[in-house]
């Protein structure tokens, strides 16, 4: 039988998921970025550019699904713009997020003349301040943190201003310039972490990353050792440095034979992990023991199969996430597609409300 009420808001659901308790239910946070402005009828653009519009799309739509609303603005291509490059905003029916169309490093020598650039003033960091600073103003019962601001992932940003294949040929062929690029955005996103906390505090605000890049479908374990795990750990010892407690990652993807140097990084007390349907919720568990995991359901369900398949997947992921020690969260294993269809969105929601609840 659905029960529809709890005692605890979504607010309260992950308050008592940091405190390392156990809530009334299993709470719900796709990453809906661009399906926050695709169900608001709003130009996926929007997301990105306009904060005040993409900052109502995304808190109607968290109201309307019962999700967890913690405001976003970020795109995957991070790094690349902010660095001297040149990015396109989505624009035709199958754009979905800003592309690069302009690396600031195509050659070796270019890497040796890079800078690293002023926080302030870098590519989209701009509208992220607008969008975070609006953000900030408000505090409602299914948001628990009010800015999800950039912090992490130094290793995806350093191959988005190379560009992902040459950046991997360096890893092997010019190490020298891989670490170059490596040190200029780690030393980046230090200087950014620090901005956001004068710029907003600490209250309220949870840094992120993503990495993509790092996963085994892009390089090896060996390579992720030397190249992405002292450059990420560096970075989150710094962000908890200054004060915040929580660190939210997303290891995006196969990570599977990663995951050992995951364990050796810091994350908060407690991090919160994000991971890819291909990396199973209790290999998760049994290597972040004390963080609450957050996943899996493979987006791709959302976006091609029926709600009914939606519905049995949810099921799956909830009831296995509701045995994991360390807390869950729901969600999908990476960002929703922008145009997954509304019912089987709404098919999320009543699994988590038929199968999420603790006895």
């Amino acid at each position: 039988m659905t029960k529809t009420t709890g005692t605890m808001t979504d607010k309260q659901r992950v308050e008592v998921l940091l405190r390392r308790e156990k809530p009334d239910r299993v709470p719900i946070w796709p990453f809906s970025l661009g399906f926050s402005m695709v169900y608001t009828n709003t130009s996926i653009a929007d997301a990105y550019n306009n904060p005040a519009v993409s900052l109502a799309a995304q808190r109607k739509t968290c109201q309307d699904f019962g999700w967890i609303f913690i405001p976003i603005m970020a795109y995957a291509s991070f790094g690349a713009w902010e660095f001297g490059g040149n990015i396109r905003w989505p624009v035709g029916e199958f754009d979905m997020a800003p592309m690069v169309t302009r690396h600031p490093v195509n050659t070796e020598e270019d890497v040796w003349k890079l800078k690293v650039p002023d926080v302030k003033t870098a590519g989209i960091v701009p509208l992220q301040t607008e969008f975070y600073k609006l953000s900030s103003q408000e505090s409602l019962d299914n948001e628990p943190f009010s800015a999800l601001c950039y912090a992490g992932g130094p290793f995806t940003k350093a191959a988005n201003i190379v560009g992902p294949d040459t950046f991997c040929k360096w890893l092997i062929k010019k190490p020298d310039a891989a670490h170059r690029v490596l040190r200029l955005i780690t030393d980046f996103m230090k200087n950014l972490t620090e901005y956001w906390k004068d710029t907003l505090g600490i209250a309220g605000v949870l840094p992120w990353g993503a990495d993509p890049s790092s996963s085994n479908q892009m390089i090896s374990p060996k390579n992720f050792e030397e190249f992405a795990l002292p450059y990420t750990k560096e970075l989150n010892e710094k962000i908890l440095s200054l004060g915040y407690k929580h660190i939210f990652c997303h290891i995006c993807g196969e990570q599977n034979l990663n995951l050992p140097y995951w364990a050796q990084i810091p994350f908060g007390d407690p991090g919160l992990l994000s991971f890819g349907h291909e990396v199973d919720l209790e290999t998760a568990a049994d290597y972040f023991p004390k963080d609450i995991i957050v996943g899996n359901l493979e987006p791709a369900i959302i976006q091609t199969g029926t709600p009914e398949e939606v519905y049995e997947a949810s099921r799956k992921v909830i009831e296995k996430g509701k045995r994991l020690s360390g807390g869950f969260i729901f969600a999908p294993g990476c960002e929703m597609a922008p145009k997954a269809p509304t019912e089987n969105a709404k098919m999320m929601t009543k699994a988590a409300d038929d199968f999420g609840w603790y006895d």
